[in-house]
């Protein structure tokens, strides 16, 4: 009787042993590159280097011959070039049919088609050097909104030719979701992918140690970033962050941001210093950064508070111009 009951200790001693011993034989690999007009990177732990950088290199370049905005033969570039649309492929459908849900989501906060205005505030490929007056930006929303395109089946029409695609604010995420689907193809289920600060995670580190990652906040009460503010461990799943205090510049006396306001036609100016959204794919949580940032802090709250599949962690200024932030309750690993 006694050694029957030392039988299963025994086998949950050698499941131990035979978990850790795998754990020994899986290897860090990293692989960095350029793509979409930006940096990525990709941690992951396997027994063997099972992707390569030409494997994620050719992933990343085929994605951009669709919708980079840096690529002047890419589709997007021809469909902004066009006066009533193109045939797209898989990879454009996909972004431009998220980006329109989330469009209708957010009241049209985070638009696709805001890229005249974002040129026009000098945040393009092509630098403008000269800020559009009110009757500039008048003319521009004229250009602007996503009832102005229309998709069907492959084909995505322009109702007027002035209307121009921006796919910047989601591509990147769905560019991060891409690499994370090779790993998985390859079953690596231990990864942190990185393009252009969007992350997506899976798994923890060889000796089970878990991913971790900061959030930057700012310094005082300018908008010089600070190193982190937040060190998290990271759950399954994807992180991005919108903020407006990296692309801007000072222009009559105030800070001009590269976030758009696509219903104004002018830069935000509302009290979002950064949001970090953390969903179960990155185009989405990428796809609502943006909007987060336009729709302010008390609509976000409101709109993330009964949602189970997306959370966010928030700074903000407070009205006498000091720095506070704050979390929703879905957003994975803050620990206070």
């Amino acid at each position: 009787m006694g050694k029957n009951k030392l039988l299963p200790v025994a086998v949950v001693l050698l499941l131990l042993l035979c978990t850790a011993a795998r754990q020994q034989l899986l290897r860090r690999f990293q692989l960095q590159g350029f793509a979409q007009g930006t940096t990525y990177s990709i941690v992951y732990y396997a027994t063997d280097s099972l992707v390569t950088l030409a494997q994620t290199d050719s992933l990343l370049q085929q994605l951009d011959r669709s919708v980079s905005l840096y690529h002047p033969l890419s589709l997007i570039n021809r469909f902004n070039r066009s006066t009533k649309g193109i045939i797209i492929d898989a990879p454009f459908r996909a972004i431009i049919q998220r980006a329109l849900e989330i469009h209708r989501a957010t009241g049209g906060l985070a638009d696709p088609t805001v890229k005249p205005l974002v040129d026009a505030w000098g945040f393009g490929v092509v630098k403008n050097t000269q800020l559009p007056d009110s009757a500039t930006i008048q003319k521009l929303l004229h250009q602007v909104g996503a009832d102005k395109i229309t998709l069907k089946g492959n084909f995505l029409y322009k109702l007027q030719p002035g209307v121009q695609l921006d796919l910047n604010g989601i591509a990147q995420g769905y560019a991060v979701d891409l690499l994370a689907l090779l790993l998985q193809r390859y079953h690596i289920h231990r990864y942190l992918v990185e393009l252009g600060g969007e992350l997506r995670i899976k798994g923890r580190k060889a000796g089970n140690t878990p991913f971790t990652i900061g959030i930057e906040g700012i310094a005082g009460n300018d908008l010089a970033p600070e190193p982190m503010r937040k060190i998290i461990e990271a759950a399954n799943g994807a992180i991005t962050t919108s903020g407006n205090y990296r692309k801007q510049y000072t222009a009559g006396g105030r800070q001009v941001s590269h976030l758009i306001n696509p219903l104004t036609g002018y830069p935000l100016q509302n009290e979002m210093i950064s949001v970090t959204v953390y969903a179960r794919d990155a185009i989405t949580a990428d796809g609502y950064d943006n909007g987060f940032m336009a729709m302010g802090l008390q609509q976000t709250l409101a709109f993330l508070h009964n949602r189970e599949d997306m959370g966010a962690y928030i700074v903000y200024r407070r009205p006498d111009g000091s720095v506070a932030d704050t979390v929703t309750r879905f957003f994975k690993g803050y620990k206070r």
